[in-house]
Parts: structure tokens; sequence; C-alpha cells
């Protein structure tokens, strides 16, 4: 059965290429020049270290606000054409999230993806959904999400995939583990979804990524509604207004690394 197990060897990974959504784009992450970091880019550096020569070469394909259909059309191709050693697929979440939407016929969707992908690459990683229930934003989506999360995991069964299990990541369960806006991981977050993939790929990390985090003095009802005040104004309502307008975050932005290239 395909699960988080340590079933590679981090020597036979000479090339990496990530295609998603904003999650692996890195979003919640800052870097320099207003680009974004992200796990991806850091499960990168872990695989660098491995390599000897600094021979080593990763594309980062993800834009943020990609549909699944949309990955599928603009990033699978270009995957393929770099046949990287590893590929890592996380997609689906941004139409999980859309009202009426449907996980069993997305699940259709990510697995004639993963197929095409199986058949031209040396790996496929897909990555589960996390579980939600202390997420103001997402905890309602709970059971949605955990439907697609199964249909992954008998997708990776099936095509023999690694899988990047973020359901069972309690670290990231913590609010600290998620940006401002409630939707996309903090730096933090993005380090502990690094290391767990390191994990799974089978490498030694230099830290636990289910580590607790420190202890956390409790908010008080009236810092809860500030902060739900606060987050609804600068957050909730320009997403909405892009939604009414048709518009996507993602829209007029392009791959940071289209290349497979040395870091």
């Amino acid at each position: 059965m395909a699960d988080d197990s340590r079933t590679f060897r981090a020597g036979t990974i000479g090339s990496y290429a990530a295609i998603g959504d904003s999650f692996t784009e890195g979003v919640g992450d800052p870097g320099p020049g207003g680009a974004f970091i992200g796990w991806a880019d850091r499960l990168a550096v872990l695989l660098d270290d491995r390599v000897p020569e600094h021979t080593f070469r990763y594309a980062n394909l993800a834009v943020r606000g990609r549909l699944l259909d949309q990955i599928v059309a603009e990033q699978v191709p270009r995957a393929k054409e770099l046949a990287p050693d590893l590929v890592t697929f996380c997609a689906g979440g941004n139409d999980i999230l859309r009202p009426g939407s449907d996980p069993d016929a997305v699940a259709e969707r990510f697995e004639r993806a993963v197929a095409d992908l199986a058949g031209a690459v040396g790996t496929v990683m897909v990555t589960t959904g996390f579980d939600t229930r202390g997420v103001p934003v997402l905890r309602h989506l709970r059971g949605k999400i955990a439907t697609y999360t199964a249909h992954v995991r008998a997708v990776a069964d099936r095509y023999g995939c690694p899988v990047l299990d973020l359901w069972s990541l309690k670290s990231v369960q913590d609010r600290r583990a998620w940006d401002g806006d409630r939707l996309h991981l903090s730096p933090e977050g993005h380090t502990r979804v690094a290391l767990r993939a390191a994990q799974v790929l089978g490498l030694d990390v230099p830290a636990d990524p289910d580590q607790a985090w420190p202890p956390m003095a409790p908010r008080n009802s009236l810092e809860a509604r500030r902060d739900n005040v606060q987050w609804a104004r600068e957050h909730l309502v320009p997403w909405i207004g892009r939604r009414l307008r048709g518009e996507s975050s993602g829209d007029h932005v392009e791959a940071k690394r289209p290349d497979l290239l040395p870091l």
C-alpha cells in the first residue's frame, strides 16, 4: 500500500519538478524580490544537499489560483517534457473550495493526470489534503477534503506513488502554521511540510516535522472577534470580489522556475 514510508534513496533523485497551485508555489512564505519560497523550494534544497557536485536540477511550475484542469493543461505537459526523476503533484484543492464541486469527479480527472505523468517521469509523489477541523475558513469543507484525500491515496496505490500525507501531519493543525489569510501556510508551516516530504523520500532530516509547538497563551473572545474582523476586511472581502469579477490571484502570473536548473 502506498504511504509515507521511506522507500526511496535520495541519491537516485537528480532532478525534481513541482507542479500545482499556490501551495506549491509557496504563497505565505515570502522570499526576496517579492517571490515566494515554499515547501517545494525547501525540499529541493534538501535534495540538492544529497547530490554530489551540485548537479541537482529543479523546476517549479506551480502558479497560484490554478484549478486542476488548468494544471493538467499547462503544467503536466511541461513536466513530461522535462522528464525529471521526481515530480510532486498537488492539485484539486482550489476545485474542492468551490461551491457545488464534486470530490469524486475531481479525483477522476486527477487520476488521469497521474497515469499520464507516471509513464513519462521517474517518480510521482502525490499530496493529500490537510485535516482542516481547526482551520476557521476550511473546517466546513472537511468532509469533502477527506473524501478527496481518500481518492488520492487510492490513486497512489494503483500507480505506486509515494504519498505526502498532510492529513496526518499534526503540527500543521496549529494556527501558527498558517498565514494571516487562513488559506496558505506560514513559513514555518511550509518548512514542516518540506521536512515531511523529505522523510517520505527517505532523507534524514534536520528536524522533526511534527515537533510540538511552544505553548501559546489563549486568546479571549474579544481578541478572537477582532482577528476575525481584520481577516474579513483584508482577505475575505477581496477574495469574494475576485470571484464576483471572475478573476484569479494567478492571473498574469507565470511559473517562477519553468526550467530544470541548478539551485
